[in-house]
């Protein structure tokens, strides 16, 4: 029987492919959240009550471990029929890291397979036959792929990894020769991420320290990417920022269309969303980039 997910093809390029998961699939009629507050919610469940959804990937959001563990491995044989489907393709496994908002980069082939996940931000392979797996709920999940070495890597950034330099540092894990590819996957928005200035200042510094952007950029980076909101808070343009960042590091973007608005469409989990529904937990998807075997 085919295994059916609320997961999307994004790209598919030589024995690379990249996979984007949701909370429910996008043929659900469901309203775009306005406020904060859903003004139909079939799918999602009323205030006070967790949102797991129809894929959570996420271990550490007090959902049954036994569900999350079962829809990894669905996500592992639904990627399967799919690169079967298209070529004589598949992969064997999926990795995933303990992600902590940090810039610790995990390398895959130096370390021993282990039931503990590791804590890290970021993940780098030139195995074929695998995947890398970022988890996400309103962070911005990045993938490369390096066509001269068939090195991939996955990454999170959320406001504190793109302070911290995570972009760069997985940058500097690839060798200087060829370009390296890079698609963002589904993401908070501007309109939608309202913080405090005191998150701006810490972005800005970390920008400097770790020298993450061009100085046209840190020069412009008020007008860029921050809009004046209410009183002390502003909004942040996370996606632009994590563009800015790879181009920085000589990495091409190469998303062909607008990144969806984790927040305002409810297919996707929104960690942000379900802070305002006053909801104890939801769930998180996941951007992943394999690497193929050719099937025997």
């Amino acid at each position: 029987m085919k295994n059916t997910l609320p997961m999307t093809l994004l790209t598919q390029l030589d024995d690379i492919a990249v996979f984007q998961t949701a909370a429910f699939a996008a043929t659900k009629n469901v309203d775009v959240v306005k406020d904060g507050c859903a003004s139909n919610q079939p799918i999602y469940q009323q205030q006070h009550h967790a949102s797991y959804g129809a894929l959570n990937l996420g271990l550490h959001v007090n959902d049954d471990a036994k569900k999350v563990l079962n829809n990894r491995m669905r996500l592992l044989t639904a990627i399967n029929e799919q690169l079967a489907a298209k070529q004589c393709l598949s992969i064997e496994r999926l990795h995933w890291v303990n992600q902590v908002h940090g810039n610790h980069i995990h390398d895959i082939d130096k370390t021993a397979l282990s039931m503990e996940p590791m804590a890290a931000d970021a993940m780098v392979s030139r195995q074929s036959g695998l995947g890398l797996a970022i988890m996400t709920a309103d962070c911005v999940p990045i993938v490369l792929y390096q066509p001269t070495t068939g090195q991939i890597a996955a990454i999170h950034a959320g406001w504190q990894g793109l302070a911290c330099g995570v972009i760069k540092a997985t940058s500097e894990c690839f060798e200087s020769t060829g370009p390296i590819k890079a698609w963002i996957g589904v993401c908070i928005s501007q309109e939608n991420y309202e913080v405090g200035t005191q998150v701006r200042d810490k972005l800005l510094a970390g920008c400097i320290e770790n020298q993450t952007l061009s100085r046209q950029h840190l020069e412009s980076f008020e007008e860029r990417y921050v809009l004046a909101s209410e009183a002390d808070k502003i909004k942040l343009n996370l996606p632009q920022l994590a563009a800015d960042q790879l181009n920085a590091a000589g990495i091409i973007v190469n998303n062909q269309s607008a990144i969806p608005c984790s927040y305002a469409d409810p297919h996707y989990y929104s960690y942000r969303r379900q802070t305002h529904l006053q909801q104890p937990a939801t769930g998180r998807m996941a951007l992943v980039i394999v690497r193929s075997l050719a099937v025997p």
